[in-house]
């Protein structure tokens, strides 16, 4: 990709304002150039001390079809074993952050169809997360063990950064902490080293637009609700 001179109208806008989780992707392959050229200019996002703690391993083609012929009869046999390393969400998380985590899910749910009563359904549609969502590439995200809070917000800005140069390039993703359940499957699948622990996981792709699930939007909200502006 050509370098683009900073007096040049940027796009950054446009891909904060289309970058949407999706929940369903199109049988199309992603280019490894395309795939290559973003996650190598998103190590341009911030990172404290210039650490770079990411670590990333993507999956397409056949490995893909390995790495999922491996984990599907793990996802629909629930074990003990299978939890996270770390806490996804807060154990106890207080209002009015519990309240934001269920009504998104109810709006999830509904917008496709699926009462709250049904529990078998909405467990099916979660599984989905275990194919990717039918995505052509699966990403891996590591951070190193000895790494603290500041590094992980170091992850966070390279994801953030990833998804919105692969929206520039008509990509669309899904970042997934979920993978954090299967952390021994997924490390001992990609060979990754054990001082190195998995975060969290991505499906990346060209989105289904006629999926319904896909037309869903969740709200943000109100700056006033979250920024206190003084002398501005």
């Amino acid at each position: 990709m050509p370098h683009q001179n900073v007096n040049e109208p940027a796009t950054v806008s446009a891909a904060v304002g289309s970058r949407r989780s999706v929940r369903a992707f199109l049988d199309r392959a992603v280019p490894g150039e395309l795939l290559r050229e973003a996650l190598a200019l998103a190590a341009r996002a911030p990172s404290g001390g210039n650490l770079q703690p990411w670590r990333l391993y993507a999956l397409g083609g056949e490995p893909l079809q390995e790495f999922k012929a491996l984990i599907r009869p793990r996802v629909q046999k629930l074990s003990a074993e299978d939890r996270p390393e770390y806490h996804i969400y807060p154990p106890q998380l207080p209002e009015p952050y519990r309240t934001e985590r269920y009504t998104i899910g109810e709006q999830l749910y509904a917008s496709i169809g699926i009462p709250r009563e049904d529990k078998a359904a909405r467990y099916r549609q979660f599984q989905n997360n275990f194919d990717f969502f039918g995505a052509p590439v699966g990403l891996f995200c590591f951070v190193d063990r000895c790494m603290g809070p500041p590094q992980w917000s170091d992850l966070g800005m390279y994801l953030q950064t990833l998804m919105l140069l692969l929206r520039e390039r008509g990509l669309d993703s899904c970042p997934q902490e979920c993978w954090a359940v299967y952390h021994k499957v997924v490390s001992a699948f990609v060979e990754a080293p054990e001082n190195w622990m998995l975060f969290c996981g991505m499906a990346v792709g060209y989105a289904d637009t006629a999926a319904p699930i896909n037309g869903f939007e969740s709200k943000r909200l109100p700056l006033e609700q979250f920024a206190i502006l003084r002398g501005i």
